[in-house]
């Protein structure tokens, strides 16, 4: 695959008690690598209120995948099928302890192109706030057929 990609992240959070579903999805450029039998992903953010833009570098590979970013949001979050692992997610506006289980893991490499997907139940201070989707596709930037 190219250098430069067009990164579609596709977040679904079911939330348990009001049984409602909260869909996040952004579609980017960013940057690929291959090294060491590992994908990497990276990509830029622009959130609300500020003007530093977030810094995201996504690790995936048939054994799990590691979310960072960096900036105003700061967390590094691991997902590895039947473990649970904890993490802090900074803010702004203060810091939350995080649990993440990852209960399926699925990533596919076809027509030059990547796709991961993660079910996760994600805790909050240690207590389960939603059970979550997580879907990355990667394609070459110059891809005449960007398939969502």
């Amino acid at each position: 695959m190219d250098k430069e990609v067009l990164i579609h992240v596709k977040g679904l959070h079911m939330i348990d008690s009001q049984g409602e579903e909260e869909p996040v999805e952004i579609i980017v450029p960013g940057e690929y690598y291959f090294r060491n039998g590992s994908h990497y992903l990276r990509y830029e953010e622009i959130v609300e209120d500020s003007r530093k833009p977030i810094i995201n570098y996504i690790k995936m590979s048939p054994k799990g995948m590691e979310v960072r970013k960096k900036g105003v949001v700061n967390v590094h979050m691991v997902f590895e099928q039947g473990k649970k692992n904890m993490t802090y997610y900074s803010t702004p506006y203060g810091t939350i302890e995080m649990g993440i289980a990852a209960t399926n893991l699925f990533l596919e490499e076809k027509d030059g192109g990547l796709n991961m997907k993660v079910d996760y139940a994600l805790d909050m201070n240690q207590e389960h706030v939603a059970d979550c989707c997580l879907a990355i596709q990667a394609q070459p930037k110059d891809c005449k057929k960007f398939t969502l």
